[in-house]
């Protein structure tokens, strides 16, 4: 065939393979061009097509239908007219699904048809409405008009239209109506009555409660955005019921605007329950879908509810949207709402691109963080909310820069009027004056002895960063890892291996004596109990978490616990076990992250911030989770900070760039958004701070008063820190440094004199030399010989023995020894076994009875004789002590992927052991293997690691037999694909790529690189794009799909012979394997069970 004819005549084929790719994966120009046919449309990543792009459902029907047609699977191995009949049935059920997804998509047409007319006349109101507002939007339609002709005309027909129809009114008014005339005129006055319907009071179908005044007011406002034609931004501060406006928005649609859906609600993983539960309980009347779970439970959902229709409301988190992009954006939306809308500030993120991609009638933004005045970030929220007006980025930026900068009030202004038809952001203290204000106040703690020590090594152990002589970006780095370990070790310093005494490990004082917060928190929860108030604890750590779960338990808290790992059911479960009424729970753990975001717990009225996180918006949404419509008491949030540390130097830049983002929202200046933490300088001064009085002053600086005179001092000091920053101005902020950067010395400024660099004033422990022996001491113990001993006892040591691992084979022998010596030395200590709390299960007698039986074997406990002792030194030698855990983990993976059979390449992979020392552990191995704690697992990975062996070189076998059976393969080789052939590989393609794998071998790492280079240099495909443009992984999955046909033709010929008696057996059979071992079938060649190939 030749490849020019094959190239042309081939048709394109696809498949929604992009469904499951991970949200971090940005879009290449390859995912164009996977059929013969090559794009028509340059790819480029960081244009964003404001128009909404939608795939043509016929067209994705078809391909569909083509991919049907070339797939088959392993059921094809059946024979006999079952295999026939079954085939039949699968034909038929298929073209029956596919007539009637057919005829769904169709549907789905028609209602994409028209929403595109509604959107034209939602477009002409919107631009009416604009120019009405203010005549800012007259710069950016006339820019648009300038790039697209056809919107310029469009929009100067409709103002001619009404003129037009004005001045035949003015000027021709003598002259009867005609019946036309008068029924335009009727037509117009029924438009003019078209208005936007206005609600005094909470709206009827409202049923789970009464909307506040407020409430009511926002609902109005998005009830006027929609007449208009214009998407919004509901900006409330978080607390205010964003959720329910938005809900009773999607109310008024329905039940006064005739509009029931469909409608997209994107919103974070964590409240998707919660805003299903709220759409339920406030408008009932919603057939409400959650488009969640499994591959395998989205598609049931996909081919049940969602192409069928059966929904008003669907709700989705971001991550959905991005594997199941294909299905969302086949539907015309009538609202897409996106809660948590500042992840879209990024238009380079793949979720900014997928969303704008969604058809929709109109868009609702919500967001409960205060929006910064950075442009890019700003363009980004109005180019989603208006593409049509605000298109390009540059001619936003360019706009504010003709502005005089010096001028700030004018920009103020210029801003606000761009913002004003758009945003609506009020404040609790405006809005809510039944809800209290939350009082914050910062409690100073200080550091235990065990604290200062940590804290003086992680100073001293890169003391050469820590007085910032290190390069630019590796000094950057190493102060972020520095910052980090000075954080954890403010928190508790058990967060460090090797601080906490044991083993064995006890929940005992010490956990609360040895972190300076814990005292004050262990202080504080008393207080609060006692007053019959309910806390919430913060942190970003989930390892303080863990701590703190431990510190519960000792003291007999109840308590709920949210970090980043927990599952979706059980996040639900734990919020609800905390808010349901009468509920025992006294404290909530939480991740500021995974728990500061969509949740209401306003059933507690004190949040405890046990560290800061960089970003104070992510404290501010933390201490709303209390502090919220429904909360009836006085919150108070107290932020744990660490006196004389780095985390008083990091509050003080987070407060500061609070301040500095309020002062940027109302003077509207342009400028980057700043993380704290962000520079060099930045990081050295939070390190630096305190570090010399933590490291020469030798006085206890744990704060031991009772917790009223902490808090009040907190107040004072809280005060203090917030007047810092209040008088100054924008500029003044930027400028700000704080006294600790400042070297004076007898009235001289050092700073200037450096040079750019820091004066080493960190010095290392001085090094003192350690004297072997005392001429003095030893004199005076010559002469003073009878000097009294101490009556003291000294306690026995435990005696010597070895760490036995189970991977090391010791002889079981020798751990009974051991235990037996071991149980004679607890008996010396009079040692007591404590009892241990009883697991699920478990009765208390149970437990007490082997805590009794334990005790007694070391009450009857006799140290080894000389014969034993004897023995054990024997049996240490037995075992394997120089293989450690690496060595037999990499023996695992090394007969795993070579088999047991190949210990010379198993040897090849465990580095320090030769090949004899290999064989001998294996020889061991495979005879002890049950002595394992996991052996079943570990016997299992080796089996199908063998089995994937064996089916390696059966595949191997039947390609050697299959090339060789003709002398000219590459004319001559015939491939029996089956009933169906697929239309995109050409049998030239084909028997190239089966010969030219059996030259390199399958079972090379870079056989398909290999052959891609081939390809590239063979003649026959110099014009053969399609062939040369595939990639090593397309060539892969094609090279299975014949070697399966290859196997199955060799199956059918091997039926047709006759059964030859006592064959011998395969040598892998006559291997020992592991207990429970079975004879396994070849699944696929690619080693899928059950998934259907391509041919």
């Amino acid at each position: 065939m030749n490849p020019l004819l094959a190239a042309s005549n081939a048709t394109p084929g696809g498949a929604g393979a992009d469904d499951d790719k991970l949200s971090d994966y940005v879009p290449n120009s390859r995912d164009l061009s996977v059929s013969r046919a090559p794009s028509a449309v340059a790819s480029d990543e960081h244009h964003i097509n404001t128009a909404p792009q939608t795939p043509e459902p016929e067209q994705e029907q078809d391909s569909e239908d083509e991919l049907d047609d070339e797939q088959f699977d392993e059921d094809d191995l059946m024979n006999g007219s079952s295999k026939a009949a079954k085939k039949a049935a699968q034909s038929s059920a298929r073209k029956a699904a596919n007539a009637e997804r057919k005829a769904q998509v169709a549907e789905i047409g028609k209602k994409r048809s028209a929403m595109e007319q509604a959107k034209v006349a939602d477009s002409i109101k919107r631009f009416q409405y604009l120019l009405g507002q203010t005549e800012l939007f007259q710069h950016f339609i006339d820019l648009k008009k300038q790039r697209e002709p056809e919107f310029a005309k469009m929009l100067d027909e409709q103002m001619v239209n009404q003129s037009g129809k004005g001045k035949k009114k003015a000027n021709d008014h003598r002259h009867r109506k005609s019946e036309k005339e008068e029924d335009e005129e009727l037509l117009k006055e029924e438009d003019a009555e078209d208005e936007a319907y206005v609600f005094e009071e909470s709206p009827p179908y409202v049923k789970g409660g009464k909307m506040r005044d407020y409430q009511v007011q926002g609902l109005n406002w998005m009830a006027s955005l929609h007449h208009n034609g214009i998407n919004g931004i509901l900006a409330d501060e978080m607390g205010l019921g964003k959720t329910l406006q938005t809900i009773s928005f999607l109310g008024y649609l329905k039940f006064h605007q005739n509009i029931p859906g469909p409608h997209l609600i994107v919103v974070p993983k964590s409240t998707l329950d919660n805003w299903f539960r709220e759409v339920n309980k406030w408008v009932p009347g919603f057939n409400t879908l959650v488009l969640q779970g499994t591959k395998e439970e989205r598609a049931d959902l996909i081919n049940k509810r969602i192409l069928t229709q059966d929904f008003n409301v669907l709700i989705t988190s971001y991550e959905m949207c991005l594997r199941e992009k294909s299905t969302l954006r086949k539907f015309s939306w009538e609202y897409i709402i996106i809660d948590e809308a500042h992840r879209i500030k990024n238009v380079d993120s793949l979720l900014s691109q997928i969303i704008r991609t969604f058809a929709s009638r109109g868009r609702l933004l919500i967001t409960g963080t205060p929006l910064q005045n950075n442009l890019q970030e700003l363009w980004a929220l109005l180019n989603f909310i208006l593409p049509d007006v605000f298109s390009s980025s540059e001619d936003f930026d360019a706009w504010f820069k003709t502005k005089d900068d010096s001028d700030s009030d004018a920009v103020v202004k210029q801003l606000h009027k761009v913002l004003r038809p758009f945003l609506l952001r009020r404040v609790k203290a405006d809005v809510e004056h039944s809800l209290l204000p939350k009082k914050e106040i910062n409690l100073y703690v200080g550091m235990t002895e065990m604290q200062r020590k940590w804290y003086r090594m992680l100073l001293e152990k890169d003391i050469d960063a820590v007085n910032g002589a290190s390069g630019k970006k590796e000094g950057k780095t190493r102060l972020l890892n520095i910052v980090m370990q000075l954080r954890k070790c403010c928190n508790h310093p058990y967060l460090f291996d090797g601080a906490e005494p044991g083993p064995p490990f006890t929940t005992d004082e010490h956990l609360v004596d040895n972190a300076g917060k814990m005292v004050i928190l262990d202080k504080l929860l008393k207080n609060m109990k006692a007053k019959g108030s309910r806390v919430l604890i913060f942190s970003q750590m989930s390892r303080v978490l863990d701590i703190l779960e431990d510190y519960c338990q000792f003291r007999g808290h109840q308590y709920c616990r949210i970090d980043g790992n927990t599952a979706h059911e059980d996040r639900i479960s734990a919020i609800d076990d905390y808010n349901a009424p009468g509920s025992e729970k006294f404290v909530f753990l939480l991740t500021t992250r995974a728990g500061g975001l969509g949740i209401n717990l306003v059933t507690a009225d004190i949040v405890v911030l046990f560290d800061s996180d960089w970003n104070p918006q992510a404290d501010l949404q933390a201490m709303d989770r209390a502090h919220r419509i429904g909360q009836t008491k006085q919150v108070y949030v107290f932020r744990f900070i660490t006196q004389d540390a780095v985390e008083e130097r990091i509050l003080e830049r987070a407060t500061q760039k609070l301040k500095l983002d309020q002062m940027v929202i109302q003077e509207g200046r342009s400028q980057q958004a700043q993380k704290v933490g962000q520079n060099k300088d930045e990081l050295l001064d939070m390190i630096q701070h305190g570090a010399e009085k933590i490291i020469n002053n030798s006085a206890s600086m744990l704060i031991d008063d009772d917790i009223d005179e902490i808090i009040k001092r907190g107040e004072e000091k809280t005060a203090e820190l917030n007047s810092k920053y209040a008088g100054l101005d924008l500029d003044a902020l930027n400028n700000f440094k704080s006294e600790s950067m400042v070297n004076t010395w007898e009235g001289e400024d050092y700073a200037n004199k450096r040079g750019g660099k820091n004066l080493i004033w960190i010095e290392p422990a001085k090094r003192e030399r350690k004297n072997n022996y005392s001429i003095d001491q030893y004199y005076r113990d010559q002469l003073n010989t009878s000097a009294p001993k101490s009556d003291k006892p000294k306690i026995s040591r435990p005696p010597k023995q070895v760490n036995i691992n189970d991977f090391q084979f010791y002889p079981p022998r020798l751990v009974e020894l051991q235990n037996k010596e071991f149980d004679a030395h607890r008996k010396s200590l009079n040692y007591v076994v404590p009892s241990r709390e009883s697991e699920e299960g478990e009765t208390a007698e149970q437990v007490e009875a082997e805590r009794a039986e334990e005790q007694e074997r070391i009450n009857n406990a006799e140290p080894l004789t000389e014969e034993e002792a004897a023995e054990k030194d024997t049996l240490v030698g037995e075992g394997f002590p120089d293989w450690q855990r690496r060595h037999y983990q990499a023996f695992v993976r090394g007969v795993e992927k070579f088999g047991r059979d190949a210990l010379d390449k198993v040897a090849s992979e465990i580095s320090d052991h030769t090949e004899d020392a290999v064989r001998e552990y294996a020889a061991v191995f495979f005879e002890r293997y049950k002595e394992l704690k996991d052996w079943e697992k570990v016997m299992e990975r080796i089996r199908i690691g063998e089995d994937k062996i064996r089916e390696q070189q059966d595949r191997i076998d039947a390609l050697h037999r299959k090339v060789k059976a003709t002398k000219f393969p590459l004319q001559e080789l015939k491939i029996t694909y089956g009933q169906n052939k697929g239309k995109t590989y050409s049998d030239e393609e084909d028997r190239f790529l089966l010969v030219r794998m059996h030259h390199h071998g399958i079972e090379r790492d870079d056989c398909y690189e290999l052959i891609k280079r081939d390809i590239g240099e063979w003649p026959l495909f110099r014009f053969d794009w399609f062939f040369k443009s595939r990639t090593p992984d397309e060539l892969k999955r094609r090279a299975h799909t014949l070697l399966l046909c290859v196997m199955k033709e060799e199956e059918k010929e091997d039926d047709k012979k006759p059964a030859i008696k006592g064959g011998k057996k395969r040598p892998i059979d006559e291997l020992k394997s592991g207990p429970g071992s079975r004879d396994t079938t070849p699944s696929s060649v690619g080693g899928q069970k059950n998934k259907k190939k391509k041919v």
